[in-house]
């Protein structure tokens, strides 16, 4: 699918929905707004307080309260109760009503989102939200989790990558998952389209005290990569410096499963 409504093109310009999990306060969310502001018409609806983790949940057993906020210039802007994902459903159907974003970038993250962190990310639900209501979208992260991260290094990729998902479009259903390293001494090397390595989070949990004697327990854990060295993952392409854009799609179908499962045979009394 390509978006018609392309600035770098000279045609109108398009219209940009921004969103993050940080909260709406994030320098995160800050510098992606400052720069999707020089390619497009910008609207932000986001949490008002930090989701990271909150993957795809959405808000259902309480009521969603929605406040415009002057945190940016120029920008018609939102703060949300609710998830990333519920942002981007507000957005869709409440916010905008009869516009339809040409295209939804998440972000830009504090901390990595590559592997299977993707399914945990509220950053890529947003994404994946976007994506399943037909709209381009893009997650972007950067593998640095502190709160005075610098983005500066990165903000040359975004621009190029969004450009590229504007001028080429992305395949419907699909929302591309973009990782960039922290900032070292050394220059990043490039862009590399990769897959979703094969990993997964291995917890552990820790029992605590708190200052009143109660038990507590906090999760922690150990990332095992069963893709080590495997050089077309999204982790390979960090490890050597490079931006890591991994596209996703939310279905979820196992199909070599379906064709083995052809000859089961279901029992009933």
């Amino acid at each position: 699918m390509t978006i018609e409504k392309n600035a770098l093109n000279g045609h109108p310009k398009p219209l940009i929905l921004v969103t993050n999990d940080d909260g709406i306060t994030s320098s995160g969310i800050r510098t992606l707004v400052e720069l999707m502001q020089t390619l497009g018409e910008v609207v932000v609806v986001a949490p008002n307080s930090p989701q990271s983790g909150m993957g795809h949940a959405i808000t259902i057993g309480e009521p969603l309260r929605l406040y415009s906020t002057e945190l940016f210039d120029e920008v018609d802007e939102y703060e949300c109760s609710g998830t990333p994902a519920d942002c981007v459903k507000l957005a869709k159907h409440y916010v905008l009503k009869d516009r339809t974003p040409d295209l939804v970038v998440s972000g830009i993250n504090h901390g990595s989102n590559s592997s299977i962190s993707v399914l945990y990310s509220g950053t890529m639900s947003a994404a994946i939200e976007a994506a399943i209501e037909g709209i381009p979208a893009i997650g972007f992260s950067l593998c640095d989790y502190r709160d005075d991260a610098t983005f500066d290094h990165v903000k040359e990729f975004v621009l190029s990558i969004t450009k590229a998902a504007l001028e080429n479009g992305i395949p419907k259903g699909v929302a591309l998952n973009v990782n960039f390293p922290a900032k070292s001494d050394q220059p990043i090397q490039g862009v590399k389209v990769s897959r979703q390595a094969n990993a997964k989070w291995q917890e552990k949990f820790d029992y605590r005290t708190d200052p009143y004697g109660r038990g507590y327990l906090w999760m922690a854990g150990d990332f095992i990569n069963f893709d080590q060295d495997k050089e077309d993952t999204d982790v390979w392409a960090l490890s050597q410096n490079y931006v890591s854009v991994v596209p996703c799609q939310y279905d979820l179908t196992a199909y070599q499963a379906m064709k083995k499962m052809e000859t089961w045979s279901f029992h009933t009394k």
